[in-house]
């Protein structure tokens, strides 16, 4: 459901820049912070760019990307 809300022109307009960098568009950049501020919330532990990753590799996972791993 998508619903209409009000962002400073500064938050969109650094999401424009982010967006055109990241290959998407602004409103799915303000997702994409909201989702890792969200996470990072509910796991203060976590470092940052482990949260990324985590991303990153569930979505591998959604898309099949997985490889077995060996021990040893």
């Amino acid at each position: 459901m998508a619903v209409a809300i009000k962002l400073s022109d500064k938050l969109v307009s650094d999401a424009k820049l982010y967006a055109k960098a990241e290959h998407r568009t602004p409103p799915k950049q303000i997702e994409h912070w909201a989702r890792l501020g969200k996470i990072a919330e509910e796991n203060p532990d976590l470092p940052l760019e482990f949260i990324r990753e985590l991303m990153l590799s569930h979505e591998e996972a959604k898309q099949g990307k997985l490889e077995p791993y060996t021990f040893g």
